[in-house]
């Protein structure tokens, strides 16, 4: 089954387009993340699948229904939001049980469910603590328990990790795959940040102006990227583009290497003089102002002694290398 098709989406606030005739299918048990800079419309892609903001015009069918006119309570979802939203004067499982209460569900329906998203979510010894006695990532895993306990046709979450420090970061990220591996749940995320697209998703839909650029899996996109917006933006540290490039290319269009790509060699095709050094450890990054006075990063597996100053050469494959137009389209290399 379908758990949603979106078609010829439009939404506009006065004379401003916000999102432009977006057409997409999230298939049943998919996990799919909206991914874009600020202000590309992603949030409000999603407010509008939930019933937050109601589309100027096209159809949301969630789960074979068409909703528009459905209020969000309706619609058969559920939404986790980077605020948290948790009421401050109910403990831990009265913030889960709420939303099943108001919908008027048997007593021992709710302490089944909140007792297995508990579990789920080892949160048994808070159970009883309000949010002010909790962490940032323990409020956040309340806050995708209380929409577990929903059981909805579609969860939503809408950049739920924003508030928490890196490392909270990576384990509820795992935490939230793990939880979509154990339910099989149809979701929808929406996250600024690449790292969070790539890690989690099993389709990726890139947004730019309140328009869809490509979707497909997180390799699809990383390794046959349609335009230069999508290459850019996906992969850290980002694509190199070079104007002034060793290879034959379209007028005015670019050559994109990734930064992995290059490699220190005798006689390479691009030569410069290293400005910057990152150590991290596994790996090094160097930033090279080259001959032609084109930044690029040259990322190295393990730990390297070049240092800041020095001269060098880079060359790398043809075939894994991008060219894009002067409309920033792929062209051939």
């Amino acid at each position: 089954m379908t758990a949603l098709t979106l078609t010829h989406i439009h939404k506009s606030f006065g004379e401003v387009e916000v999102l432009k005739d977006i057409n997409l299918t999230v298939e049943d048990g998919e996990f799919v993340v909206f991914v874009g800079p600020s202000g590309c419309g992603k949030s409000t892609l999603l407010r509008v699948i939930a019933g937050l903001e109601d589309a100027t015009s096209g159809t949301v069918n969630i789960g074979g229904d068409v909703v528009n006119n459905v209020p969000p309570a309706r619609r058969g979802i559920a939404m986790v939001f980077q605020s948290y939203a948790l009421y401050p004067h109910l403990s831990v499982r009265g913030n889960m049980a709420l939303g099943l209460k108001q919908e008027k569900q048997p007593k021992s329906v709710i302490d089944e469910r909140v007792e297995k998203a508990v579990q789920m979510l080892d949160l048994s010894a808070y159970v009883d603590r309000r949010p002010s006695d909790l962490s940032g990532g323990q409020r956040q895993r309340v806050a995708i328990g209380r929409a577990i306990v929903r059981d909805p046709k579609l969860f939503l979450f809408d950049e739920p990790l924003s508030n928490l420090d890196a490392a909270l970061r990576m384990n509820t990220r795992i935490e939230i795959a793990e939880l979509h591996r154990t339910l099989s749940a149809s979701m929808i995320y929406v996250t600024h940040d690449q790292t969070e697209a790539m890690t989690l998703a099993d389709k990726i839909v890139v947004l730019r102006d309140g328009q869809v650029e490509q979707v497909g899996s997180p390799m699809e996109l990383y390794n046959n990227p349609a335009n230069q917006f999508v290459a850019g933006f996906l992969g850290s540290p980002s694509m190199n583009f070079l104007k002034k490039a060793p290879l034959a290319m379209p007028p005015n269009g670019a050559l994109g290497i990734r930064p992995e790509h290059l490699r220190l060699v005798p006689n390479g095709r691009i030569r410069g003089t290293v400005t910057h050094v990152e150590r991290l450890g596994g790996d090094t990054n160097l930033l090279v102002s080259t001959d032609q006075q084109e930044a690029v990063t040259v990322r190295l597996f393990g730990q390297d002694s070049t240092g800041v100053g020095e001269a060098v050469e880079l060359d790398f494959d043809d075939h894994i290398a991008f060219a894009f137009d002067d409309k920033m389209q792929r062209a051939a290399v």
